[in-house]
């Protein structure tokens, strides 16, 4: 924040609200729109964080984070502690008891929540000052609704400062994203279970899901959310095909654990690959090593890049291109985050950085290969978070 000359950082992406606060933003930001839930982090560490939510997220965030400086605004939902109260005549004392009397929003009040800030800013003697807001994520009418009402600030994208917070992970962000990594893994072991003549994707996803789900519990731990793209066969848009001989399967996954997204992805066949699935398959495994020796603290990520092509051009593709091998994971919400492994990015690779790394080829009326692991980047290298190997795997083999 020095080196961007900003006195703070405001922030509403409500996973943008998590990070910086330690507790969630509340229902009220659904909608995805700004003011709803706003963190407040200061230039000058000495000062304590400030939030403004919801009436109703309010005793969540107070649980999770009591040091914060909290404000809050009235949402939609009415809400009243009736601790004592046994007949509806005492209701109306109850909600005089507790404040929570008049009238509330449709959903929230952004312009009453602008004024909250306007007042933390204050209270801050941050009035004058240079305020980042993460404008990557708020939508350009709230952002002028803002600029409106507290005029005596000078607002400035703090999106870049926000990402580079956030690709440096923390010893809880790292072990989240272990988890995640773990439970997809297990959820692909129970995948390959499932394979068998005429298997159909839906199936596998679900086996998937399960599987997922269950190396969770045994662990655990939860899961806060999973996604899966698998593909079967050489129509790669072909949300119902089914397992044939021969056929590619690629599965690429992750799970979320309190909303940070593993990536991962493995390739499978049922039945003996073709010499050129298994050619394209031994340049993406000599790209993927190329790249992987390239993942060192202080080079860019354009390195990465630069050595996957390379090694591609090498083994004959001379017309393969892609635009990024790999990303930043568990920074936001998407699951593929910035920064990429694309060509010429010159932002540095740095120790506790969780990254993906994958070389991906797919082919109409062909299939698609895939391999991707996730990585932990240390002081002398990588960290892998993946255990299952990465070859080309006939799975009829273990059929009868």
């Amino acid at each position: 924040m020095r080196e961007a000359r900003l006195d703070a950082l405001v922030l509403f992406q409500p996973e943008a609200f998590q990070y910086a606060i330690g507790a969630p933003a509340g229902v009220a930001t659904m909608w995805g729109r700004a003011g709803a839930a706003i963190a407040l982090v200061p230039g000058d560490a000495h000062l304590p964080l400030g939030a403004i939510v919801s009436d109703h997220a309010a005793p969540i965030v107070q649980q999770k984070a009591s040091h914060i400086d909290l404000r809050t605004h009235r949402i939609w939902i009415d809400a009243v502690d009736l601790s004592g109260v046994d007949a509806v005549a005492g209701v109306d004392s109850a909600y005089r008891r507790s404040a929570a009397v008049g009238p509330r929003p449709e959903t929230f009040n952004r312009a009453a929540c602008f004024h909250l800030l306007s007042d933390l800013l204050k209270d801050r003697g941050l009035k004058g000052g240079r305020i980042g807001v993460d404008l990557e994520f708020m939508p350009a009418a709230d952002f002028e609704a803002l600029k409106v009402l507290i005029t005596d600030v000078q607002w400035v994208d703090g999106s870049l400062v926000l990402r580079r917070l956030r690709s440096v992970k923390t010893s809880v962000e790292i072990e989240r994203l272990r988890r995640a990594a773990h439970a997809a893994e297990g959820g692909l072991e129970r995948m390959v279970q499932a394979v068998r003549p005429d298997a159909s994707v839906a199936e596998l996803s679900t086996a998937w899901k399960a599987g997922a789900h269950d190396t969770a519990r045994a662990g655990g731990f939860a899961l806060s959310g999973h996604w899966d793209f698998i593909s079967v066969g050489p129509n790669l848009s072909d949300g119902d095909a089914k397992i044939t001989p021969d056929a590619l399967i690629k599965a690429d996954v992750g799970t979320l654990v309190e909303g940070y997204s593993s990536d991962g992805a493995r390739t499978f066949t049922f039945g003996r690959a073709s010499q050129l699935a298994q050619d394209i398959f031994n340049a993406l495994e000599a790209a993927f090593d190329a790249g992987l020796e390239q993942i060192k603290p202080g080079h860019t990520f354009g390195k990465v890049h630069d050595a996957m092509l390379r090694s591609m051009r090498r083994d004959g593709f001379g017309e393969y291109y892609r635009g990024h091998f790999g990303h930043s994971v568990g920074g936001g919400a998407g699951i593929e985050e910035w920064p990429f492994f694309s060509a010429n990015n010159s932002e540095r690779i740095e120790t506790d950085m969780v990254v993906a790394l994958e070389a991906p080829f797919y082919g109409q009326n062909f299939g698609a290969l895939m391999i991707e692991d996730q990585f932990l980047v240390t002081q002398n290298g990588t960290e892998c978070m993946n255990r299952l190997p990465r070859g080309l795997h006939d799975l009829s083999r273990h059929r009868d």
